[in-house]
């Protein structure tokens, strides 16, 4: 049986080197200006790629301004390229944790009509402590907490999408009626963190809910992306642990009584194209000579829920005895033992490190 490969293209800054928004080949508009987005959106859809998809952070992060870290709020731009492009499916990030499910839900609604069908929604429950201090908080709600947030939203939002019938709409102006009201019910939610009592005021999108994508990689992460993830983000650095992934996705999401096929696993790829080796070569070469390694150290910080590492030379190898306990770090964790991993494997030193990191 043959089997169609998946290219989703993962749109962020300038590219995903941490200076490649320095590079002088670099696109020369502004990192705010929608044409950027545009032409990208554009070309992945001319290239046939199934989908593009947009990033966020809720906070600034101490390197942000300086390593070209900004960019437009995602669920906006997809507004915008949903009128620029035609085919290419859409996704957005958006947080469980600090977003009300009455207006993501709505606004994912919203561009699903605006695109015919074409949108997406990356589920994250946000780990950055920076964050927290965003939205009335003083430090990062646990690992366990958001998920179990993230469960109660995600039940939220898809009774949100459901409260309007396929056939609610009838539009039927000679007799003054839009849609049928016994079409459109109530969810009246009332659970642990929302009380949310419905319906949406928009009606059903043209797929009624947006793809889910998710990117968990701790077994509650990957619990959850079994339960509702059509399409799932993964980071992998060795073949034995990209197999042992795939593996335990696909049997978490037959434990859920779903079938394997609609739970994609889209492995990260960060490439540096050029019309040979030796130019690919030469460009990584002058990618690394623009970082700047305190950046990539405090970025390095930042993985591991601001772990310090300012006493680490940079031209010392490394020990897994250098960094917290993944397990225990509120943070990304799908990241955290990637790097823990690649540590212990080859020992690089803390420039190598982060020459690697800022590739990716």
């Amino acid at each position: 049986m043959s089997r169609r490969m998946h290219l989703n293209l993962f749109i962020h800054s300038r590219g995903h080197h941490e200076a490649s928004w320095r590079h002088p080949d670099s696109s020369p508009l502004a990192l705010t200006d929608i044409r950027y987005y545009q032409d990208i959106a554009r070309r992945a859809e001319a290239g046939l790629f199934d989908s593009i998809f947009l990033a966020d952070q809720l906070a600034m992060g101490e390197d942000g301004a300086a390593a070209g870290r900004t960019w437009l709020e995602p669920v906006t731009v997809l507004a915008a390229l949903s009128v620029s492009t035609s085919r290419i499916g859409l996704i957005a990030t958006a947080s469980t944790t600090y977003t009300e499910p009455f207006n993501l839900a709505r606004e994912f609604a919203s561009i699903d009509h605006m695109s015919g069908g074409r949108v997406g929604w990356n589920i994250v429950t946000s780990w950055a402590a920076a964050a927290a201090r965003n939205f009335n908080g003083d430090g990062q709600v646990s690992h366990a907490d958001r998920y179990t947030r993230g469960e109660e939203f995600m039940t939220v939002v898809k009774a949100l999408w459901d409260s309007w019938a396929d056939d609610a709409v009838v539009d039927d102006r000679a007799n003054g009626a839009y849609a049928r009201g016994d079409r459109i019910k109530p969810i009246s939610h009332r659970g642990e963190h929302y009380k949310v009592a419905g319906p949406l005021n928009i009606p059903r999108g043209p797929q009624g809910r947006p793809v889910f994508v998710q990117a968990g990689s701790s077994d509650t992460g990957r619990r959850f992306a079994a339960r509702h993830a059509e399409a799932i983000f993964t980071a992998q650095m060795e073949k034995a642990t990209a197999q042992e992934f795939y593996a335990d996705i696909k049997a978490l999401v037959a434990a859920e009584g779903r079938p394997l096929d609609q739970a994609l696993i889209l492995p990260g790829l960060s490439p540096l194209i050029a019309s040979t080796e030796a130019e690919a070569q030469r460009m990584a070469r002058e990618l690394n000579e623009l970082a700047d390694p305190e950046v990539g150290r405090k970025r390095l910080s930042g993985r591991f829920g601001g772990h310090d590492f300012s006493h680490l030379p940079l031209d010392k190898p490394l020990s897994v005895e250098d960094f917290p306990d993944p397990d225990t770090v509120e943070a990304a964790r799908s990241r955290t033992e990637v790097i823990v991993g690649l540590v212990r494997r080859e020992k690089p030193t803390l420039r190598q490190l982060l020459a690697y990191l800022a590739g990716a």
